[in-house]
């Protein structure tokens, strides 16, 4: 038996048992409820009746106290006692109403023939002055009767009044008691019968129809499936509240909150609040911490209700990471190949030098080649620059900058002299500021194509700014541009890039950097969004941006320590 139909037999037998000594009680003690009713309204009717001054006066005229009249049953038949005791019996619907005298003689019955004869039951404590309530059985059949005494006005007992309701009566009174409340009791069972009907549908619904063996095997199985898979996996009901976190959710997510909290409680970073509000089945790309997360989501529904949103999120930083790797090495591939012919060509060029016996001629050719010598390039300012991470690193850009035909140089403000205390994290930030710096210098329509790299220490802080030549940020909507305000340039996957489709995808540097920048306790902001944000194209160049192209700036704290031997 499902364990709903157990619940729906267990509540309408705990209902019939209820009702049963509910109402049982009830029924046991209607009877005397009723005895006694009937007792207090016999009471009341004989004292309405013993008070009446006109049946005061008629009976003391029948006292023997004071040598009353001899009641007899011609003299009484027609009299004011006897008219008035039929009135009010027909009047109240009591059994009968009997009036005798200070010695027990009738003066009022219904029946004419017992008129003049005593009563046939004991009128002692009546005629003691006392009122008398009691079930007997006398001329008319057993009744509930109370006796009231009549006082003269001198306060002498002259006689009482006997009020009798037939117990047939409270018998069918009793009857109908039963049958209302047994009427009732079967109404309460009946709605108690529809309530339990109606709870265990509830739960059919509640649970999916699943039993509670399949309900704990369900859970045991999802715990065990949700915590050993590769994926996060968070899960939100219909009114936003979350029901399912598994460990790799949290270490992905990097979540301060726990189930049964609101999802916008859980400490995740807005993008990924995005994908959780809003379904989302193509993934999207989302920075959280040092991480690349690919994030989607699915509205999940069984039997047409809306069950809430299944979020998935899966690590990409490794694949984020060889992507890079790969497009960086084909792009050195490509330049070998360009460069393999130039190569042969200058060899050439080397061998003829020498054949000629200019041997000095072909050392000069070579040092110009290779950019050694006398010819050697070199980045003005770098020697400003003592940390060692940081002058290897741009060192290393300005030799990639001339690979793409762009020069990159050192703002007159440049000076760093100290010791990185998170080099990888600053690498990060400057790395992605210069390389989209280089790359929009290399892509703009403006010559010379240039690149300014500012480094300043401030204390322990480290001060950056880079500027470009190229084309500026294009803020709008259309082919390769994504950028509606300032702000979204920093949104992971948003570029202005129209081959936005490139391997591992872009729009992730800049956020990144920023929040990076923020882990730290700074920033990464716009400082100029460049000519193409005025829709100028090139002729906003002016003492604030020489260059005309974008200015990044970022402010990284804590991140240097002074005093190093340069």
């Amino acid at each position: 038996m499902k364990l709903r139909t157990q619940v729906l037999l267990l509540q309408i037998v705990v209902i019939a048992i209820s009702l049963a000594v509910g109402f049982g009680v009830l029924i046991a003690g209607s009877g005397d409820r009723l005895r006694d009713e009937y007792a207090q309204r016999a009471l009341a009717i004989a004292r309405s009746v013993a008070s009446d001054q006109q049946v005061r006066d008629e009976v003391a005229r029948y006292a023997s106290a004071g040598g009353g009249v001899s009641p007899t049953g011609a003299l009484l038949s027609d009299g004011p006692l006897e008219n008035q005791a039929r009135a009010v019996a027909a009047r109240t619907g009591a059994l009968f109403v009997v009036i005798a005298n200070d010695r027990g003689i009738r003066l009022a019955h219904p029946e004419i023939g017992e008129l003049g004869k005593p009563l046939s039951t004991d009128p002692t404590r009546a005629l003691g002055g006392d009122e008398d309530i009691n079930t007997d059985r006398g001329t008319l059949g057993e009744s509930v009767r109370a006796k009231v005494p009549i006082f003269a006005r001198s306060g002498a007992v002259i006689g009482l009044v006997s009020v009798g309701i037939s117990t047939e009566k409270i018998g069918g009174d009793v009857r109908d008691d039963l049958f209302t409340t047994s009427a009732i009791a079967l109404v309460a069972l009946a709605i108690g019968i529809i309530g339990s009907i109606a709870l265990a549908r509830r739960w059919r619904r509640l649970t999916l129809g699943l039993e509670p063996d399949q309900l704990t095997e369900l859970v045991r199985e999802q715990q065990a499936v949700l915590h050993s898979i590769g994926d996060g996996v968070v899960a939100v009901d219909a009114g936003g509240v979350v029901r399912v976190i598994n460990d790799r959710a949290r270490d992905l997510l990097a979540l301060t909150g726990d189930i049964g909290q609101r999802i916008e409680s859980i400490g995740l970073t807005p993008r990924v609040l995005e994908v959780a509000g809003d379904p989302v089945e193509i993934p999207r790309a989302a920075a959280v911490g040092d991480r690349i997360v690919l994030v989607s989501s699915r509205r999940v529904r069984q039997d047409g209700r809306d069950l809430g949103i299944v979020v998935s999120v899966v690590d990409r930083t490794d694949v984020e990471g060889l992507t890079r790797e790969v497009a960086s090495i084909k792009a050195i591939s490509d330049a070998l190949r360009a460069q393999r012919h130039e190569s042969a060509n200058r060899i050439h060029v080397v061998a003829g030098l020498i054949r000629q016996g200019d041997a000095a001629a072909a050392l000069d050719y070579l040092d110009e080649v290779t950019g050694t010598g006398r010819y050697a390039i070199e980045v003005p300012g770098l020697d400003n620059v003592a940390e060692p991470h940081l002058h290897a690193f741009l060192d290393a850009k300005a030799a990639a900058a001339r690979e793409s035909g762009v020069v990159l140089t050192l703002g007159p403000q440049t000076w760093v002299d100290g010791e990185l205390v998170s080099p990888v994290d600053v690498i990060t930030i400057v790395g992605n500021l210069v390389d989209n710096a280089i790359d929009a210098a290399r892509t703009g329509g403006r010559e010379p194509r240039v690149v300014e790299v500012e480094l300043v220490m401030e204390g322990a802080d480290l001060l950056v700014t880079v500027a470009d030549s190229g084309d500026g940020i294009a803020f709008g909507k259309g082919d390769g541009i994504a950028v509606g305000d300032p702000d979204d340039v920093f949104t992971e996957g948003v570029t202005t890039h129209a081959d936005s489709a490139v391997p591992g995808g872009r729009g992730m540097g800049l956020a990144l950097s920023r929040q990076s920048a923020r882990g730290h306790g700074g920033d990464v902001v716009i400082g100029d969004p460049g000519s193409a944000a005025d829709g100028v194209g090139g002729e906003s160049i002016g003492d604030e941006n020489p260059l005309g192209g974008a200015i990044m700036v970022a402010r990284i704290p804590g991140v240097l320590r002074e005093g190093v031997v340069r």
